[in-house]
């Protein structure tokens, strides 16, 4: 109850939009070297555009790269696929959908082996689709990014094996407009985004208007900051109960082992989120995304720490390749990224305003480094650390 309070008073309220209280270390018994020594980690990389730390609910520091500040937007590349994951929590708060464990079937009609999948299968990362070394990341260069969807098979049975596969998150969409008539995009914004006080943002759709429920959300360190605090503070927000305790309580939960190229930490999943650290005095959740974007939540001890990368927002809301819609029919991803990047960097094409003809969330090559990810079991424990 004490920490259900603690919050609801944590936040001020300014033209309608929530902000956060802050606080001193020491007004929290934190020891501030100890956030100079997790900042300076992150800022060791030079790709850190903004890291935010939250405790007990109070902003208790934040640093920003030159030429960024509080107001500047990341973007979230794959931290979406836990923003929309909510949202079947949510559906299934409100009877909308049965249960974790219902057949996807119920809501799109593959009329075949997938309808047998089920919803559990899909935010586990377990359903068995059909896996790519790319893990169908070519999708996001084309123009019906559903449409590509849905032409994924079965390629095993479901539940043996953890792959992270894009499909599994952008099937999500379907599932939610079919159980309540709404595109996930509005949803996300009538029943968590204004509800914990974030306005300023933009939910990317594909070119065939579909909502891209597997990537690409632009907002503010601070404001990803607020939904991990949801997670953080078991659903609640501001006093008010927006995903029950008890779907917190399943989602963070240790169930698959994933295994990794690129750090010996042991690392689970579970319904959309990475399990960072599962040990009996530290439970490390993070939503994560491509180049280095984390939402990182320690919910036992109501610590949120948020960092993402070096980003130029791209105008408008709705993807368009414009003169580059010809790099759908490729599908090296990791050619794809180096060609546009090049192509910007060059000035033969630009992602920024609104009189270019490509739209697109885009990182360049500025936002882009192996050095946190070579940090991640440092980071890791002065995440830990603050908390002993």
């Amino acid at each position: 109850m004490f920490k259900i309070l603690l919050i609801s008073f944590s936040f001020f309220l300014v033209n309608n939009v929530f902000a956060w209280n802050e606080k001193s270390p020491s007004d929290l018994n934190i020891d501030s070297k100890k956030i100079e020594h997790l900042f300076n980690l992150a800022f060791s990389d030079d790709a850190t555009q903004s890291v935010v730390l939250i405790k007990d609910g109070f902003l208790i520091g934040e640093r920003y790269a030159n030429g960024y500040d509080k107001e500047s937007f990341g973007t979230s590349w794959s931290v979406a696929k836990s923003f929309y994951a909510a949202l079947i929590l949510i559906s299934i708060d409100k009877g909308e959908i049965k249960s974790l464990d219902e057949r996807i079937g119920n809501y799109i009609n593959f009329n075949d082996e997938r309808d047998e999948i089920t919803i559990r299968q899909l935010l586990n990362m377990s359903s068995g689709l059909q896996y790519p070394w790319h893990q169908h990341e070519a999708m996001f260069f084309k123009v019906d990014h559903m449409e590509y969807a849905k032409k994924i098979e079965l390629e095993k049975q479901p539940d043996t094996l953890f792959e992270y596969n894009n499909i599994n998150s952008m099937l999500l969409g379907e599932i939610l407009i079919s159980a309540t008539g709404k595109k996930a995009d509005i949803l996300l914004e009538e029943r968590i985004l204004d509800k914990i006080g974030i306005a300023n943002k933009t939910l990317w759709r594909d070119a065939a208007d579909n909502v891209l429920t597997y990537c690409c959300i632009d907002m503010s360190a601070r404001d990803y900051a607020k939904f991990g605090q949801l997670f953080a503070n078991d659903g609640t927000f501001n006093g008010e109960q927006i995903i029950s305790k008890e779907l917190i309580d399943e989602t963070f939960q240790y169930v698959w082992d994933t295994p990794s190229t690129w750090t010996t930490s042991t690392r689970g999943y579970s319904l959309h989120w990475w399990v960072s650290r599962y040990e009996e005095n530290s439970k490390i959740f993070n939503a994560s995304g491509r180049f280095g974007q984390y939402i990182f939540v320690d919910n036992d001890n109501d610590v949120v720490f948020v960092r993402i990368t070096k980003y130029q927002p791209s105008f408008g809301s709705k993807q368009n390749w414009g003169g580059l819609s010809w790099i759908g029919n490729i599908n090296n991803v990791g050619f794809l990224i180096w060609l546009y990047q090049g192509l910007e960097s060059t000035g033969l094409v630009s992602f920024g305003n609104a009189d270019d003809d490509i739209s697109t969330p885009n990182t360049r090559s500025d936002g882009e480094s192996d050095q946190f990810y070579d940090d991640y079991h440092l980071i890791l424990d002065a995440i830990q650390d603050l908390s002993q």
